[in-house]
């Protein structure tokens, strides 16, 4: 593997970048002052003129609208947007959307793509993902409650959901759902199905408040129901018992996302960290980074994130080259250990701010508290750490229950 940047990631990290700086910081302190709903007029301005650099939905190929960068590639470009907490969004590159667009691409009917994809690459509507359930465990993924059964020419959806990101304001909705219930394999039960949020049985029941946060629009976590929501047979995406394989299918490359997103977070919270040790001073002449504790946070901070980023492009370049099934126990390891990497970058730098850090003044108390979630979606630490060390276990010969 060779760990040296191309000229294409070169040119669009400092794309990015300087876009980041020139549009989207500016703009920070306004959307966390006034909300995301109330600041869309302004973010999709920000848009258009993300548009103009190329590199919008930037991980699609160029036929579907993007740029057509690799998961490498776009690995790079994920650190640079996760350096704010809009940058994603205003490049359209944002969770959900971006797993959506990837499964459209792959599994979706040409009827599919004209509908949904063609217009969600191009930024003009967005989309949920519908899967937890609060009746069950969220990190098993075959236990569902909700179903979907054949009705003539639809399917009739009925269940209970939440944790559906961006679902306030998004055109649709992918639902997981039984519609297989005696499969013989627990694996074939459940399908994915299209579901746009104007029909009659979808109800976003409220946002849920996290961390005393609600949000609204994209930044937001809502709570579903489906009361016998009916749709177009059409509408399964993939086929029929293929949820969890999509699933899957959704997460791999979904991981190197929010991973190389936690690194930009890592990236800005340090520099913060950095800086504030060089410019505050304790007395007349004395800075903070004087102190042999700031100096330690600093010096482990600087290691942990290089370490995480080499992690993270690693399993990034295995699932490119022997696909996400080989790269399995990889992307366990980088969502638990970025993960926890962010939290222990993030809580210094705040402990280094002290009483600006728990202001609104920088990024980092929003971060703090609400990428405290990132050691429980997509998997939680504990399911990651067991599942690895299962795969090693069975390697010495040990048999597992």
């Amino acid at each position: 593997m060779d760990f040296s940047e191309s000229e294409t990631v070169k040119t669009v990290r400092k794309v990015v970048r300087e876009f980041l700086v020139r549009e989207i910081l500016p703009l920070e302190r306004d959307v966390r002052r006034d909300g995301f709903v109330a600041s869309l007029p302004v973010l999709a301005r920000a848009r258009d003129r993300a548009k103009e650099t190329g590199l919008f939905a930037a991980f699609m190929p160029k036929a579907a609208g993007g740029a057509g960068l690799t998961l490498v590639e776009f690995a790079h470009m994920s650190e640079e947007l996760g350096r704010s907490p809009i940058g994603h969004y205003v490049f359209n590159c944002q969770a959900p959307d971006v797993g959506n667009m990837e499964l459209l691409l792959k599994y979706g009917s040409d009827a599919q793509k004209e509908r949904y994809l063609l217009p969600l690459v191009r930024g003009e509507i967005r989309s949920c993902f519908t899967m937890t359930e609060p009746e069950h465990a969220g990190s098993n993924p075959v236990w569902l409650s909700t179903t979907a059964r054949k009705d003539g020419d639809a399917w009739v959806l009925r269940g209970h959901k939440w944790f559906a990101t961006g679902a306030e304001g998004a055109t649709f909705a992918i639902c997981m759902a039984t519609t297989t219930p005696d499969a013989a394999q627990p694996h074939a039960r459940a399908s994915m199905i299209l579901v746009p949020t104007d029909t009659p049985g979808f109800e976003r029941i409220c946002n849920l408040s996290i961390m005393g946060d609600r949000g609204g629009d994209w930044a937001s976590h809502a709570e579903i129901s489906y009361q016998d929501a009916r749709v177009p047979l059409g509408n399964l995406l993939g086929g029929d018992g293929m949820g969890f394989m999509l699933a899957q299918e959704r997460l791999g490359p979904g991981r190197i996302h929010h991973c190389m997103r936690w690194i930009g977070v890592c990236e800005r919270a340090f520099d913060t960290l950095c800086t504030h040790a060089v410019t505050r001073e304790l007395a007349p002449g004395k800075p903070l980074g004087t102190r042999q504790m700031v100096q330690q946070w600093i010096a482990e901070s600087r290691a942990e994130i290089h370490a995480a980023r080499l992690m993270v492009l690693h399993a990034a370049w295995k699932i490119e080259h022997q696909g996400a099934y080989e790269a399995r126990e990889e992307i366990s390891l980088i969502k638990f250990t970025v993960a926890r990497t962010m939290q222990r970058v993030l809580d210094r730098t705040l402990q280094a701010l002290g009483g600006l850090g728990m202001t609104d003044d920088t990024p980092i108390a929003f971060w703090w508290a609400h990428e405290r979630a990132a050691r429980i979606y997509d998997g939680a630490d504990e399911v990651h750490i067991d599942a690895v060390a299962r795969r090693i276990l069975r390697g010495y010969g040990m048999k597992m229950p």
